[in-house]
């Protein structure tokens, strides 16, 4: 056994659905709680939480401001990622898993849409693993699948026809390619799991969205997660014209049409759901899906606000996730919640979804979508060591009253610059804004250099994206712009 670690505070939130209480003594031990007793003498002014958890994110290194797709609608930003150059995958790991811990996040959703291609996926994801091992997060990994509408939800060539050349070439010498078969796409996660699996390193089955994978792939994936106990993570009803191909496609319901191919359990993860109905809502629910709201995100995208009040009326089990556009794109986690708490509180006297929800959402929820499994959360003997410990002292420095909430102060204006330390599984892995288990400064001066350098062969495809953005523009909005 290791030696134990005690730790004092004024105040602690051992159950997001309850009061923070204090002064309270932790001892930590071999990764988990051992001792939560209340304090005796002076305490440390530290106001202490379970970790968040960022249940939804694709693990981009670089903010995507910095290739000019922000302010874009979803349809036509997803194109520009496509200029992010092909960089050494353990960095690019390494330095977006460290922005999720900066931003107070333990436990963070991986859905690899983008792989670097240097070698066998099973060989770059072993370097991701790798590089949450050094980080020190936990971490949901699931593997992208595709096989349908690489560019519009439909035939490319509504689309292509109203971009000219060189552009059109280019276009399609990029997002035109032949894709895997629904077996080689499970056959591949498999693979990934056996290379680099572990219990926190969950490999899930991440098809990406319904728009773009075909029945066959969903069909394999269900049974595929039925078989395996894995874990899918997908994308449904992210936009309003993801809605209208959904009603169009599926006259009969997208969400009972996946039910039919076998996808609700209680093993799915669906990100955004901001354009679902109360009717698939109830049923989401019956099934026990887990849906990842990204207020954020959907705000930068234009994609809308995620119905979470109607969520939570309906049964549904709700988490958040960043999805690498936090307000700031800074992955503050914390700051996302005072923004999950704010877009969803409700008007007037009456709250549509209480602090005390939202961060059970925040804090708990997620934890079983990412990890597949339903421990922590929560601070109690036994339960895993994943700690968010902030500045007391800094968040209380202007207060008046000695009768305020610890908890209602910390929602409303906690951010990362208030985190002293992260710990997980009873290791610190961020203390005063420092990453403690690599050199954040030389892993991002070198992925940046790489990214720098490979930015040269990106030019004539950015010149190519705005063509087809205007032809995207045509295609779902005639007559708009």
């Amino acid at each position: 056994m290791s030696e134990p670690r005690t730790l004092s505070c004024a105040h602690l939130l051992a159950d997001p659905r309850g009061a923070a209480a204090g002064p309270k003594r932790l001892t930590l031990r071999d990764g988990r709680i051992e001792a939560l007793l209340a304090a005796q003498g002076p305490v440390d002014d530290l106001f202490v939480m379970p970790t968040p958890v960022n249940a939804h994110d694709h693990g981009r290194p670089v903010r995507t401001s910095s290739i000019g797709a922000g302010g874009k609608p979803l349809e036509a930003w997803i194109p520009y990622l496509a200029l992010f150059p092909s960089v050494d995958p353990y960095l690019a790991a390494a330095l977006s898993l460290s922005h999720s811990a900066l931003g107070g996040a333990g436990v963070v959703m991986m859905h690899y849409t983008r792989a670097q291609g240097f070698t066998d996926l099973p060989g770059e994801v072993r370097e991701v693993a790798r590089a949450a091992r050094d980080v020190g997060v936990r971490v949901g990994f699931a593997i992208a699948m595709k096989d349908r509408n690489p560019l519009v939800y439909g035939p490319s060539a509504s689309v292509l026809g109203g971009v000219a050349e060189p552009a059109r070439s280019r276009i399609e010498r990029q997002f035109l390619r032949p894709s895997l078969e629904p077996k080689a796409f499970i056959e591949l996660a498999d693979a990934v799991a056996e290379a680099a699996g572990g219990p926190d390193f969950d490999v899930q089955y991440g098809p990406n969205g319904p728009q773009w994978c075909s029945d066959a792939l969903l069909e394999a994936v269900a049974e595929a997660s039925a078989r395996t106990g894995r874990r899918v993570h997908m994308h449904l009803l992210e936009s309003r014209y993801q809605r209208a191909w959904a009603d169009e496609a599926h006259p009969g319901g997208i969400v009972r049409h996946l039910d039919a191919l076998g996808l609700l359990s209680e093993r799915l993860t669906l990100a955004h759901c901001v354009w679902a109905r109360p009717d698939e809502l109830a049923l989401l629910a019956e099934r026990g899906v887990t849906i990842v709201s990204n207020p954020s995100s959907n705000l930068h995208l234009r994609s809308g606000i995620g119905p979470v009040a109607q969520m939570k009326a309906r049964g549904c089990r709700v988490a958040f996730g960043v999805d690498g556009r936090a307000m700031d794109e800074d992955d503050d986690m914390l700051r996302e919640i005072r923004l999950a708490h704010l877009l969803h509180l409700g008007t007037g006297f009456k709250a549509a979804v209480t602090q005390n929800a939202i961060l059970e959402m925040a804090l708990v929820n997620g934890r079983r979508s990412v990890l597949n499994r339903a421990d922590g959360g929560r601070l109690a003997p036994g339960e895993p060591a994943d700690l968010l410990v902030l500045d007391w002292a800094r968040l209380e420095d202007d207060r008046l009253r000695d009768d305020l909430d610890a908890v209602e102060l910390v929602v409303t204006r906690a951010t990362a610059r208030h985190i002293r330390e992260l710990i997980v599984g009873g290791r610190t892995i961020v203390r005063d804004g420092a990453i403690t288990g690599i050199d954040l400064r030389a892993v991002r001066a070198e992925l940046l250099a790489q990214m720098r350098a490979g930015m040269a062969g990106m030019a004539d495809l950015a010149a190519a994206l705005p063509s087809l953005e205007a032809a995207m523009a045509a295609h779902f909005e005639p007559g708009c712009c």
